[in-house]
């Protein structure tokens, strides 16, 4: 039987995706591309914010199609949109033969197996589905880097925040789980590790050992010197010096801080349920800059909050415009009936949250460009992911993470009879120039 799947959201979707997979593919399942050959079609979905569940539902119908013009026999709905909008979905889309929440990722093989229920909605607490072993049959869909999830689930109660009702409490992995599955990737050829959960520096505060983000990442550099480590979605309160010295001192960890702030108004942060202050930003920026100068800084922030004022905004771009990220991503407040700030006052309308947004994102694309003028000549070590052309690759310096920042262009400049650079493994490039975002260089 073929089957086709399609992964949505974040990271942490990716896994959960690849995993699914793997169990299909070891029960005799056949992966295709294509919809439109697909006995059984799954799409792991989104529900963050609005764009996301309209996305979801927008790839649901669409590929609900192929039930008609195709020879799709079954539709799968999985993951954050059936967690978030329960039963009532089945009657919202009745394409969907079958839904499975964030808690029933293990009954994808009864789903398409015909015994669950047509037009069933699963939702068993996410908190009971056991973690991921390290063992654990999975279909990485790229061969040269892979995302490891460390934790599963949220404490905090960020007002805005759905995740904690779709993932449920934070259960950390231990230690020696995750150097488990690194050591079998890193096998398999993987050249970068990317660990991912919720808050990833929240790591190990669930375990009654005194695991911790930093002794993991002391133990994970020891596997391989020709490995690239990353650490994504860490959290501002969780963050301390014996982490980013682990960090700094490791060659084999990427100085690469992924640090979604928010917002920089102490007024916007305090409705937000963040516990910091704009002061203990600056001085989280400036203790790793002091400690790793070599630190690429990147985080995300909103705009349109409730109660944000012109004055708590203009907070936010002066600090943007004076910590200078290395990148930074934004997004516009998503109100829902279902999160806590929905039920604060003084809303923002859309348009004035979107030319907030685009006035953020043209001052830091003057600052990205700033700041990529100053890699140019400049030696880095790349990650080749793919051969563009013959002899040119695109790929990927320590300060760039997969699908959210900037690319490099590599010109290989090797005659075709002495080619020693290939997609997927590590070259040393000058970089020769620049835009907005990415870099173009030649490989020596």
């Amino acid at each position: 039987m073929k089957l086709h799947i399609t992964n949505l959201g974040c990271a942490k979707n990716l896994v959960d995706t690849e995993l699914m997979l793997g169990k299909l593919l070891k029960s005799g399942f056949v992966l295709t591309e294509h919809p439109g050959e697909a006995d059984t079609i799954i799409i792991n979905t989104c529900s963050f914010i609005e764009s996301a569940i309209n996305e979801s539902i927008d790839t649901i119908l669409e590929l609900a199609e192929f039930k008609q013009t195709g020879k799709c026999k079954k539709l799968i709905a999985a993951g954050c949109l059936p967690e978030r909008f329960r039963e009532k979905i089945t009657e919202a889309l009745p394409e969907v033969d079958i839904f499975l929440g964030t808690g029933a990722f293990d009954k994808i093989l009864e789903a398409i197996a015909g015994s669950l229920a047509p037009g069933s909605c699963h939702l068993p607490r996410p908190d009971l589905l056991p973690l991921q072993n390290w063992d654990d049959s999975r279909y990485l869909s790229t061969s040269h880097m892979a995302y490891i999830k460390i934790a599963e689930g949220c404490d905090k109660k960020c007002t805005y925040c759905i995740i904690p009702k779709l993932r449920g409490k934070q259960k950390s992995r231990s230690i020696t789980d995750i150097l488990a599955e690194a050591d079998s990737l890193i096998s398999a050829g993987v050249k970068e590790i990317l660990l991912v959960a919720q808050e990833t520096t929240d790591y190990g505060r669930d375990l009654t050992s005194c695991d911790n983000l930093a002794k993991l990442l002391e133990e994970l550099s020891k596997i391989s010197d020709d490995i690239w480590i990353r650490v994504l979605y860490s959290h501002p309160e969780s963050i301390n010096e014996t982490l980013i010295n682990t960090i700094s001192r490791h060659d084999n960890i990427c100085s690469y801080y992924d640090i979604p702030i928010q917002h920089a108004s102490n007024a916007v942060l305090k409705r937000m349920g963040r516990q910091y202050t704009r002061d203990d930003l600056y001085k989280l920026f400036e203790s790793i800059r002091l400690i790793d100068p070599q630190a690429a800084l990147r985080t995300t922030v909103m705009t349109g909050f409730p109660g944000e004022t012109d004055r708590d905004f203009q907070e936010l771009l002066s600090f943007i415009q004076e910590i200078r990220f290395t990148n930074l991503g934004a997004f516009i407040y998503s109100d829902s009936e279902d999160i806590s700030s929905h039920r604060l006052p003084d809303h923002i309308n859309k348009e004035k949250s979107k030319k907030r947004y685009d006035r953020l994102m043209s001052s830091q694309a003057e600052i990205s460009l700033e700041n990529n003028r100053m890699h140019i000549d400049k030696i880095y070590k790349i990650l080749l992911e793919e051969e563009l052309t013959r002899d040119n690759f695109k790929g990927r310096t320590f300060f760039q993470a997969p699908e959210v920042d900037g690319i490099t262009y590599v010109n290989s400049n090797i005659s075709a009879g002495d080619r020693d650079h290939h997609a997927e493994d590590f070259a040393m490039v000058r970089i020769t120039g620049t835009n907005e975002y990415d870099l173009t260089g030649e490989a020596i």
